[in-house]
This record gives structure tokens, sequence and C-alpha cells, in this order.
């Protein structure tokens, strides 16, 4: 190895390496790999973690609220980042009880509509339940 350094975007190791017979040099990158991260779904299936599905949920839940695509960027790299350090696998309640807890914090009305598909509200109750405990300032329950 002639030398080694990190690269601009320091996601990787730039390594520049010559051969030791015929002297020609070259150069390697070495980057972590990252382990995939598995949802376990209610019904015990598994499936990999689909950061694109988040994002597609949570802009359904704010359309047409002053909800950027900044903050739902923002909102899935934090949940995504979150879920990674809680192990390889995690459950559906528990990334949804993240958006959740995230989305409390960025706009109450774009909370109630993932809430509400989320924790699968079928009658007018359960929105005034949801809207007392966001009221409350209490953490989200589990979905039923």
């Amino acid at each position: 190895m002639v030398d080694s350094r990190a690269t601009d975007d320091g996601a990787a190791i730039r390594r520049r390496r010559s051969c030791p017979v015929c002297a020609f040099r070259f150069t390697t990158y070495e980057r972590m790999e990252e382990v995939q991260l598995v949802v376990v779904k209610r019904s015990g299936a598994k499936e990999p973690f689909d950061r694109a599905k988040l994002v597609s949920g949570v802009r359904a839940s704010a359309k047409g609220r002053p909800v950027s695509g900044e903050h739902i960027e923002a909102l899935a790299t934090e949940v995504e980042d979150a879920m990674r350090l809680d192990g390889p696998e995690v459950s559906t309640a528990h990334v949804g009880l993240a958006v959740l807890d995230a989305l409390r914090i960025i706009d109450e009305v774009t909370y109630v509509r993932f809430a509400s598909v989320y924790k699968g509200f079928d009658a007018a109750a359960d929105f005034e339940r949801e809207l007392h405990l966001l009221a409350k300032g209490t953490a989200p329950k589990q979905p039923r």
C-alpha cells in the first residue's frame, strides 16, 4: 500500500496500492457494508425496510398541509436511523410509533391523518380519543 486516506464525503477509505511484482499502481475503495434492516409485519412476514414506502405514507397524510418535502425526508431519515439503532429486525408497530412521534412535532393534522390509517380508525370515537391524547401530550398508544 502506497497511500491511504478518507474520501471527500468520508463514506469510504481510498487506498493507493502497488503490485510488488510489476509495480503497477491501482486504487481500491473500502466501504462499510450496511446490515439490511428487516421489518416484521403483524402477520409475522418479514420484508426489507422500504424508505420509499414510509415517505409515501407520510406524504399522503401531509397532502394539502404545510409540511415540506424536506421535513418528510428528514422524518424518514430520523425514523430509519432510529430503527437501525434498535437492531436488524423491527416491527411495523415500532416503525409506526416512531413516525407518529415525529409527526406529533411537525404537524398535528398530518399526525391524526397518519394515525387514522395506521391504527385503523373505524368510528368517530377513535378520532376523538386520538385528539384527546394529542391534546394531553401523551405518547401514541399501540394500535389494536
